[in-house]
């Protein structure tokens, strides 16, 4: 079988005992089947009262601690982890999954096919869930921009799957697309750079950067609105949430 970059993954039969370095296939892991986790990140968070060792985080894993909980498979993200580190698990003889989402059709075909492929399971209820809120984007209603850094100024830009969930959301991305667009994944603007964009609203996150009512509204004109950062980049269940909230939001 091969993951989401094409690479061999030596599985035998379905994997039963998963390290996740990727938080938000760890909230999707432990929503679909509570016992395949033996290990995740610190930044693991969700859910709350997931009980499993911790092999420290995202960018800097602790390589010998994941090969000794012998899992049958590590599960890790193009983006959020290192080709270094998945290189080494690989050489230690530990199976690696490696997912790439850069689009919501991509977060459902790749967790899909995980589950089906490399675990043997069904798709699980929250996800079919998902497949169905996330139709074809609807036509724009909302104008919107996304910082999700400070200090300095970064922006989500075009081919990212918080910009193809917004879309689908009806949210026009001002900074990935049309007159005002910049560059890159992430682009590096200013705070006028922002407010000339014209959007209706500036989503700010608490993740990465934790932006909160004193420390980020304040630097700009538009109008702001704090939201969780989990969903605009989590895929997973988070998706069903998300659509809740990105669909309701008015300027």
């Amino acid at each position: 079988m091969r993951d989401d970059l094409g690479a061999d993954v030596p599985l035998s039969s379905p994997a039963r005992r998963i390290v996740s370095l990727v938080p938000s296939l760890t909230e999707a892991l432990a929503a679909t089947e509570t016992d395949l986790l033996v290990g995740a990140t610190d930044w693991c968070t969700h859910p709350a009262d997931l009980d499993v060792p911790r092999v420290r985080g995202t960018k800097n894993p602790d390589l010998a601690a994941i090969r000794g909980l012998a899992p049958d498979l590590v599960v890790a993200n193009m983006e959020e982890n290192r080709e270094l580190d998945v290189r080494r698990l690989r050489d230690a003889g530990v199976a690696v999954w490696v997912t790439r989402i850069e689009t919501v059709e991509q977060a459902l075909g790749s967790m899909s096919r995980l589950f089906s492929t490399a675990l043997g399971l069904a798709d699980p209820p929250w996800l079919a869930e998902a497949r169905s809120l996330w139709a074809p984007p609807p036509p724009p209603r909302l104008r919107v921009a996304v910082p999700i850094w400070r200090d300095p100024w970064m922006v989500v830009g075009s081919q990212t799957y918080t910009d193809d969930l917004l879309a689908r959301a009806g949210l026009a991305n001002v900074l990935a697309h049309g007159p005002a667009a910049r560059e890159g994944r992430y682009p590096t603007v200013t705070p006028d750079e922002i407010d000339d964009a014209a959007a209706d609203l500036v989503l700010l996150p608490d993740e990465p950067y934790v932006f909160t009512a004193d420390d980020g509204p304040e630097a700009l004109r538009t109008p702001t609105r704090l939201v969780s950062g989990r969903l605009l980049t989590w895929y997973g269940p988070a998706m069903v949430e998300a659509h809740a909230v990105l669909a309701g939001l008015s300027g």
